[in-house]
Formats: structure tokens, C-alpha cells, sequence
């Protein structure tokens, strides 16, 4: 089922990647640049106005993908195909493939996706990063982490939003943390398979936001990244600054991590940690950084990289120059405790008052049922958050302090036996 609006000019596919409130801005952005036709598990609802086609499949399957694309490529002169969901990767680039159009070749997909397969890759080429072993027993795990040495991290092999990775720091925690990494292990990708036991990299952790094309990679942003709730890994906040000082001293090990895995041209999402040797690779994500990454690079250096992305799949050289000098941030908020949901208010908002408070979403009501990580289910124990802008970090971080201050978070706690 499908709807068409005739359009003279090429269209762009977008596979996947329609959550609302963290790609919106995604979709809105291509869609102001070139006509997009959409592909995904459901016919378009809050994008009815921005695609002129769709297809229904299921992103995450590529024979399902194709013949979706080829449904398009009936109706329509395609320029190109292009998602920002992690679990949709593979499915497009073999979509892109088929049409015969410019991708990422489909071994460097799966060898993102595959954590394992990655760290091989790293290996091969000397890139930093961290010991890795693939298993699947407990035995198999005892035995990887007494090799390794505790702290140890257990993950599986192609999951994304830190489903099912803990930190172990003993044997004596290893088979609880394993139960845990095994059953987010259920769930993930086809890609890959079984979990990681993983030197544990102690650290500062960042992402590196990269443009590519042509095998030439540009870093034009680091996220600093703030994470709680350990022994998990959750992020709870990003900060983003124009010309991050960073930058200089983590660009080459993320443009040298690319070019292992083969990635050629896209925007990229590389997570790195900052250790006492230096920069050293946690994981490679061919797409757009989650929780408004792209937003926040956007505020604090003008480079729009939807846009961007839209620009390369379509054959078009994008402009990098920064035309912001700014620092953006966001909070992502948590409730203090499972329960029920009782209060949510901040009385700042954004406006002529408040003109650097560039956005404030809730994700639950009073009456809902919230929990604290880990999920099953990526930012499920988000309760909301807030994006500030700021002349630098120090401000933005007072910023976000006094946001912390004036919030109203009251939870009824859940009954216990």
C-alpha cells in the first residue's frame, strides 16, 4: 500500500529511523532538501506531509527492504538510499546495492553492525581499541574474563543503546552479569552473534561525529558524554562545543577505524574512550548519533547532518564549514525511583526569557508507570529532557545545573511484598 505525488526530481529513500521525538528532526531536515519516500514497518503518520511515496516493510529485513525499493523504483527516479536506524544499516545498503546507486558496501555494513568483527577489523589495521573475545556459554565467558582480567564489560555482539552491557568487576558477579548480557543478547541484530566479554576501557567516553565521502573522513563534532547507573552503561546527558580542543588528538583514530571497516561515504557515529594510552575505539555506528546528537551539533556548530547525509547519498558535496561557535548540551531526565508518576514541572521554558532554553519534550505523563535502567527497551526509563545552548561548556554546565534545581520529579514508589 502505498501513496505517490508526482515529483520531476530524483527521489531520496529513507529506510526506517520515524521515531518522532529523537529523528524527526532527521526526516524534516531531508525532506526540506530533496522528496523522500519512506519505507517502514507502518504507512506514515506525523510524515504524511513531508514523503511523496511510501512502502510497508520491515526495515530490519533486507529481501523485505528490496522489494519495497524496487515497488518505488517503478514509480519513481531514485538519487540515492539512506537511514539513520542502527538495525536498518545492512537492509539498506543491500537495497542501495541493488538499484545499482553509489553505498557502502555491504561487508562494511555487517562488519560495523558485528562488534566482533570490527574489533577484528581494528586488530588488522592497528586501530585502538579494546581485548574482545566472542562466546556463548558461561564457560566460555569465565574463561575470556579470567584471560581478560576484571573489570571485564559483557555486551552483546550487535545490539545498540547499551542493551545488555554491564560492567563485571568479579568472578563471583560474572554469572548474574552474564543471565543480564544474555537476555539483551535475545533480542539483537542478525548481524552478529553471542556476547563479548571486553577488556573493560576506563575513561572519559565521547563520540566523534564524522562525514565521509569518497573514503575520506571529516570530524566535524565530539560529543562528551555523561553516563550513570553503573554497573551500566546508560547515557543520561551530551554536550557538544564548536572546535572541542579534543578534536585534534581523536580525529585520526576515528577516520583510521572507518577506513578499517571499509565505510566510504555517510555520516558516522564513532564512540570512543579516553584512556591513560590514549583514544581507544568502543564501537563504530554507520548513521546518526541517537539522543539529538545531530541537533546538538547542529546548535553548536550550524552543520545540519541530516542534511548532510541527504546531500551525500544524493551525489551532492556537502558544505562543512561551522557557521555556529557555540556549546549545546542535553539532559536526559530519569525518575528517582520505579513507580508512578505523580509530578513533572520545569517553569523555565523556551522563549524570549529563557532564549538559550532551545528545548524541553516530556516522554511521560503524571499516572504513568516509569522505571530506572536497564530497559529492555533503549531510553524506556526516560522521563523527558532538556536541550541548552551557551557561549561555552562552563556556561552551558551552570545552565543545565540550574534547570536540575528548579525541576519537579515526584514518584509514588511501587509496593513491595
Amino acid at each position: 500500500m502505498s501513496r505517490s505525488t508526482l515529483v520531476a526530481d530524483p527521489v531520496l529513500i529513507v529506510v526506517g529511523g520515524t521515531d518522532p521525538v529523537l529523528r524527526g528532526y532527521c526526516m524534516e531536515r531531508a525532506a526540506a532538501a530533496y522528496p523522500v519516500a519512506l519505507i517502514d514497518a507502518k504507512p506514515p503518520t506525523w510524515q504524511q506531509d513531508l514523503v511523496v511515496d511510501h512502502e510497508v516493510a520491515d526495515p530490519r529485513d533486507p529481501t523485505s527492504v528490496i522489494a519495497a525499493g524496487l515497488a518505488l523504483a517503478e514509480r519513481h527516479t531514485i538519487a540515492d538510499v539512506l537511514t539513520w536506524d542502527e538495525y536498518a544499516l545492512v537492509a539498506t545498503t543491500h537495497l542501495t546495492v541493488r538499484l545499482g546507486l553509489p553505498a557502502n558496501t555491504v561487508a562494511s555494513m555487517n562488519a560495523s553492525r558485528d562488534k566482533a568483527a570490527s574489533r577484528r577489523h581494528f586488530a588488522q589495521h592497528n586501530v585502538p581499541s579494546a581485548t574482545s573475545t566472542r562466546v556463548h556459554t558461561l564457560a566460555e565467558a569465565t574463561a575470556a574474563a579470567d584471560r581478560t582480567g576484571f573489570p571485564v564489560v559483557l555486551k552483546p555482539s550487535s545490539h545498540a543503546g547499551s542493551i545488555g552491557v554491564i560492567r563485571i568487576d568479579s568472578p563471583e558477579a560474572l554469572p548474574a552479569g552474564w543471565e543480564f548480557a544474555v537476555s539483551g543478547a535475545g533480542a539483537q541484530g542478525r548481524e552478529g552473534s553471542g556476547v563479548l566479554v571486553e577488556e573493560y576501557l576506563d575513561g572519559p567516553e565521547i563520540s566523534v561525529e564524522c562525514v565521509t565521502r569518497h573514503g575520506v573522513t571529516t570530524v566535524v563534532a565530539v560529543t562528551r558524554k555523561d553516563v550513570g547507573f553503573a554497573p551500566y552503561f546508560e547515557e543520561v546527558g551530551h554536550t557538544v562545543t564548536v572546535s572541542d580542543p579534543r578534536l585534534p588528538d581523536v580525529a585520526s583514530v576515528a577516520a583510521r577505524a572507518l577506513l578499517a571497516l571499509g565505510v566510504t561515504d555517510g555520516v558516522q557515529h564513532v564512540e570512543m574512550r579516553l584512556t591513560a594510552t590514549g583514544p581507544r575505539i568502543v564501537e563504530v555506528n554507520a548513521r546518526i548519533g541517537g539522543d539529538m546528537i545531530g541537533e546538538l551539533v547542529r546548535l553548536a556548530t550550524g552543520l545540519d547532518l541530516p542534511r548532510i547525509a541527504a546531500d551525500i547519498a544524493c551525489g551532492n558535496t556537502p558544505n562543512l564549514t561551522p557557521t555556529a561557535h557555540t556549546t549545546a548540551a542535553i539532559t536526559l531526565l530519569y525518575p528517582p525511583t520505579a513507580g508512578t508518576l505523580t509530578a513533572r514541572h520545569l517553569p523555565a521554558a523556551p522563549g524570549p526569557l529563557c532564549p538559550w532554553l532551545r528545548q524541553v519534550t516530556w516522554l511521560r505523563n503524571v499516572g504513568d508507570q516509569v522505571c530506572l535502567p536497564p530497559t529492555a527497551i533503549p531510553g524506556a526509563a526516560r522521563i523527558g529532557f532538556f536541550i541548552v545552548t551557551a557561549d561555552n561548556p562552563g556556561d552551558v554546565q551552570a545552565r543545565l545545573a540550574s534547570l536540575t534545581d528548579q525541576l519537579t520529579l515526584a514518584v509514588e514508589p511501587h509496593a513491595t511484598a
